[in-house]
């Protein structure tokens, strides 16, 4: 009786301090008054300031949507622009609350540097930009080639595996940040440039004559990108996580920034629980009721998103593709809000 006494004891002490942190994270940025989110360092249409300073951007827009739903204000956030080698070591050190900068999940990054991927708000893959003088029209024509690559990413591996599997010999000119690697490439350092495919739509935006450019076909690696937050909060998780799910679900049930109020106001059962008029789903992730209007409000839903920074309205033109939704082709999907 003592030992089953004293296990309960136990167990109910563990149970305590995990909820108290659990909502630690989320209690410092309520009690900060301002969200802390790493992002790149610059790189258009995911995260970059505007011509008046303002941050803005795929990647930037999930940051505006968790401070939409914390504090019903998309502008309390401060953005730490970070290189690809420092933003693990930020999000460790709690410099931020969550980093929103184009990072690939992998198993090795998720079992390792004590994070947690909240999910995938971009699926992707690594490719090739070339000069069209070069008359390339396939990776598969890339034997000897110099590549320019950034360090502290997943290309180099790719670009290994992907030569080695070819019989192909390939130089490895690395740099540290993007800038020096798209300079060096444009200067003629190398014949190739390498990254995530949606990168290279954004860095050849800041090539003298973009046109020259292009990607090439084959797509040599999966890079599923999404935001990261550090291990041991789940209620700072879920935050991050249903943020985006929220996003996703919108697009799906046809919600949009422009027509959020009234559909707030449906007799719909699915609505009236995601919009907070029956139960109280926000509330078990420590918000408010409102807080699945308060995102799309501020940023509008996930293609909305999507379109507007990389997709057809923007400069970059990048297809949905896999990024489309499950029931129109793609494969991005979220869990139901109920």
């Amino acid at each position: 009786m003592k030992r089953a006494t004293l296990m309960f004891s136990l167990a109910l002490a563990a149970s305590l301090t995990a909820q108290g942190a659990s909502a630690q994270t989320l209690k410092t940025v309520k009690d900060r008054g301002m969200l802390s989110c790493g992002v790149t360092q610059g790189l258009p249409g995911f995260s970059a300031p505007d011509d008046k300073g303002n941050w803005v951007g795929f990647d930037v827009d999930l940051c505006r949507g968790i401070a939409a739903a914390i504090f019903n204000d998309a502008a309390k956030v401060k953005y730490v622009p970070l290189s690809a080698k420092d933003r693990f070591t930020a999000l460790q050190s709690g410099e931020i609350d969550v980093l929103s900068r184009n990072t690939t999940w992998t198993l090795s990054r998720d079992t390792s540097l004590g994070v947690n991927f909240a999910g995938i708000n971009y699926y992707d893959g690594q490719g090739f930009l070339v000069r069209k003088a070069l008359k390339v029209n396939s990776a598969l024509e890339l034997n000897s080639a110099s590549i320019c690559l950034q360090t502290g990413t997943t290309n180099e591996q790719n670009v290994a595996d992907y030569f080695k599997g070819n019989n192909m010999k390939y130089e490895v000119i690395a740099f540290s940040t993007a800038d020096e690697t798209i300079k060096a490439y444009e200067s003629g350092r190398c014949d190739v440039f390498t990254a995530d495919i949606s990168q290279l739509y954004a860095e050849r935006l800041k090539l003298t004559v973009p046109a020259d450019h292009a990607v090439l076909p084959e797509v040599i690696s999966k890079e599923p990108l999404g935001p990261l937050v550090r291990h041991g909060d789940d209620q700072w998780l879920d935050v991050v996580r249903w943020t985006l799910f929220a996003m996703v679900n919108a697009e799906e049930l046809g919600i949009t920034q422009k027509n959020v109020d009234d559909q707030a106001k449906s007799d719909k059962p699915e609505l009236k629980r995601i919009f907070g008029t029956d139960g109280n789903l926000g509330e078990t992730l420590g918000l408010t009721k409102d807080w699945f209007a308060r995102i799309i409000k501020a940023t509008g839903n996930y293609g909305e998103v999507f379109d507007r920074n990389v997709g057809a309205g923007s400069k970059l033109g990048i297809s949905r593709g896999l990024n489309q939704l499950w029931n129109k082709g793609g494969i991005q999907y979220a869990p139901p809000i109920r």
